[in-house]
């Protein structure tokens, strides 16, 4: 519509989209949620410098990206990844 976007109209269409989804809480997550895995992701295997994320996500320095967004996941990319396959294969079968 051309206009600015509001941030709880942001969220409230973020949690459309999810809703309905198997396993999802739609009322738990916001878009930060995908900013942190973006970020988590990156720099566990994405093969990116600390300061090629921090420009990706618009960030001034790195110190955000670091003590905000970066949380390693190793330990559990594996049950995320299963989790992952299953709500993907439930929207297959939608």
């Amino acid at each position: 519509m051309g206009t600015s976007l509001d941030a709880h109209n942001v969220r409230r269409e973020f949690r459309n989209a999810i809703r309905g989804i198997k396993g999802i809480y739609a009322n738990a997550w916001t878009p930060r949620e995908l900013r942190h895995s973006f970020v988590s992701l990156l720099s566990d295997d994405g093969g990116l410098s600390i300061d090629e994320i921090a420009k990706t996500c618009g960030h001034a320095s790195t110190a955000v990206t670091e003590t905000v967004y970066r949380h390693q996941i190793r330990p559990v990319i594996q049950t995320g990844a299963l989790a992952m396959d299953r709500i993907f294969d439930d929207l297959g079968d939608a």
